[in-house]
């Protein structure tokens, strides 16, 4: 079944708006009823992203294959899966997207609307920790879709959940999120002059993914 380039481009808006306000929501509840026990409140942001990520793989993944990710839309892209014109136009609609979900889970949760993160994250072991969770998230991605492309929600959901734990970084992986989640101050946050670093990383980590698993991949 196919579907309009209007309805690819709205699952990817719906999706990634849903995501953010998840990312961002949870961690607010997160660290409202945590009281001041930083890992419970990294458990339940940890839980809600997970969670949500196989649902929305599992709603919109047949009809415009659930990117919700510049960097897995750049790894569909160097593999010629989508096209150029087509790619920048789902990066677009990611980001704009990211930065509605934000400004949705600010309102339900009564806060300022509009906000810039203080919330420091930098340095090396933090850029590193980027590049393993967008390689390890892009390789999920395309061994799945190789071998078992049914498991792609459970197995995306189980990576995310995995790295916010065994990443310095909680496993952005997506510079739709990076970018939307400079405009919270909240749990979630990242400082708008700690973006760029983080991006580049992300983007670096999935080019070396689609690289790499499109030689192990490929048969003899």
């Amino acid at each position: 079944m196919r579907f309009s380039f209007s309805r690819r481009l709205a699952a990817e808006f719906i999706g990634t708006a849903f995501l953010l306000a998840t990312v961002v929501g949870s961690g607010i509840m997160a660290e409202n009823l945590a009281g001041g026990n930083v890992a419970i409140a990294l458990l339940g942001n940890t839980i809600a992203t997970g969670a949500i990520l196989v649902v929305l793989i599992l709603v919109f993944g047949a009809i415009s294959g659930a990117h919700f990710n510049p960097a897995v839309t750049l790894a569909f892209l160097l593999r010629r899966e989508i096209t150029p014109g087509a790619a920048g136009a789902y990066v677009a609609v990611q980001i704009a997207a990211g930065v509605c979900g934000v400004f949705a889970a600010h309102f339900m949760f009564a806060e300022p609307v509009l906000m810039i993160s203080a919330n420091a994250r930098t340095g090396a072991g933090q850029w590193f920790a980027e590049f393993v969770a967008t390689f390890g998230l892009v390789a999920t991605i395309l061994g799945c879709v190789r071998f078992r492309p049914d498991a792609v929600p459970y197995a995306v959901g189980l990576f995310i959940t995995a790295g916010y734990w065994f990443t310095a970084s909680t496993s952005f992986a997506n510079p739709a999120v990076t970018i939307a989640r400079t405009l919270t101050d909240t749990f979630s946050g990242i400082a708008p002059v700690d973006a760029p670093a983080f991006i580049a990383a992300q983007l670096i980590g999935a080019v070396a993914a689609t690289l790499i698993f499109g030689w192990l991949l490929r048969e003899e």
